[in-house]
C-alpha cells in the first residue's frame, strides 16, 4: 500500500476496495445555510482525523448544498490527505448543470463520484434531461476517468414495484459503467446478505460496500421510517423502546448496535463498510475504537 503521504493524487475507490485490508468509512452532508459551513467544516476535520479508508460528501440538487460538496471533498485530501467520494445527484439538474459539475469535480482531482438520481424535490419539479441514475452514470463514463459508484437497496427502492424489478434497474447502473456500490442503510445484516446472493445470481459482480446508520436519537428513526420504510427487527424495536426516551442511553446502545453490525459483517467476509455518520465525530471515533483490532 502507498501512503498518503507518498501519493501526488486521491486512490480511485476501486483501488482502496482493491486491497487487502478491510475498509471502513464514514458520510458528510454540506450545510444548508452558508453560516453553518464552519460547523461542518469542523465536523468533517474530526471524522477526517480518524484516518478512515475514504470519507462520502452528498449533495444538494438544485443549489442548495451541492455548492460546498466540491470544497469539502477538496479539503479532506488537501488537508488530511483523505480521499473523498463525491455525491452528483441528477433529477434536479440538467444536463448543461451536470457536465459543468464534473469539470468542477476534475479541476478539483475530485474523480470519485456516487451517481444518484436523487430524490424528488417537494415541489415535484424535476429536469427532463435525466430520469434514472444509469443516464448520469453513461453521461459520466464519457466524460472523463471518473470512478464512478452507485446505490443500491437491499430491501428494494421505495419506487420499485418489486425487489427483483429494483435488481434489474441495478443491473442497468453496472451495466452503463458503475465500478462500485454502497446500499442504502439496513438493520438487519440477513437481508444484506439474502441481497448481495440475489444481486450475485444475476452477474453483478462489482463491489459492495454495506452502508449502516448509528441512530443514537429516537427521532432519527422516525425520519428513517419516514422516507425509507427500513424494517427494523425486534431487537432493534426493543432497543428503541427502551431507550428512546433517554438520549443519552440512546446514543450508547445506538452506537453498541451499530458496533455488533460491523463485528458480524466482518465475520462474514464483507470487506468494506460505510457509516452513514450524520457529521458526527464523536460517533465516528467511538465506532472506529470499537473495532479497531477487528478491521485490521
Amino acid at each position: 500500500m502507498i501512503e498518503a503521504e507518498e501519493m501526488k493524487v486521491p486512490m480511485k475507490i476501486t483501488e482502496i476496495l482493491a486491497q487487502e485490508k478491510p475498509v471502513l468509512s464514514f458520510e458528510v452532508f454540506p450545510p444548508k445555510k452558508e453560516d453553518a459551513y464552519e460547523t461542518v467544516e469542523r465536523a468533517a476535520a474530526g471524522i477526517a482525523r480518524l484516518s478512515p479508508s475514504f470519507m462520502s460528501v452528498t449533495y444538494g440538487a438544485g443549489g442548495g448544498t451541492s455548492r460546498y460538496t466540491v470544497e469539502l471533498a477538496h479539503n479532506l485530501w488537501k488537508h488530511y490527505h483523505v480521499t473523498a467520494l463525491a455525491h452528483l445527484s441528477c433529477v434536479s439538474s440538467t444536463r448543461e448543470q451536470i457536465h459543468a459539475m464534473a469539470q468542477k469535480l476534475k479541476e478539483n482531482e475530485l474523480f470519485n463520484v456516487l451517481a444518484l438520481r436523487g430524490d424528488i424535490p417537494a415541489d415535484g419539479h424535476v429536469e427532463t434531461d435525466y430520469q434514472y441514475a444509469s443516464e448520469l452514470i453513461s453521461d459520466l463514463k464519457e466524460m472523463g476517468d471518473f470512478c464512478i459508484g452507485a446505490a443500491c437497496y437491499p430491501e428494494g427502492h421505495p419506487e420499485s414495484a418489486t425487489r427483483k424489478e429494483d435488481i434489474l434497474h441495478l443491473k442497468e447502473k453496472v451495466d452503463a459503467g458503475c465500478s462500485f456500490l454502497t446500499t442504502q442503510m439496513f438493520f438487519d445484516n440477513n437481508i444484506f446478505y439474502n441481497f448481495l446472493y440475489r444481486i450475485r445470481e444475476i452477474g453483478i459482480t462489482v463491489p459492495v460496500i454495506a452502508g449502516i446508520m448509528p441512530v443514537t436519537n429516537a427521532k432519527q428513526i422516525k425520519r428513517i421510517l419516514s422516507m425509507s420504510g427500513t424494517y427494523l427487527p425486534t431487537r432493534f424495536k426493543t432497543i428503541l423502546d427502551r431507550f428512546g426516551s433517554s438520549p443519552a442511553a440512546m446514543k450508547q446502545a445506538g452506537i453498541a448496535y451499530t458496533t455488533e453490525q460491523v463485528i458480524d459483517l466482518v465475520a462474514n467476509d464483507v470487506h468494506a463498510i460505510h457509516i452513514y455518520s450524520m457529521n458526527k465525530p464523536d460517533v465516528a471515533e467511538q465506532i472506529k475504537r470499537s473495532v479497531s483490532e477487528i478491521m485490521v
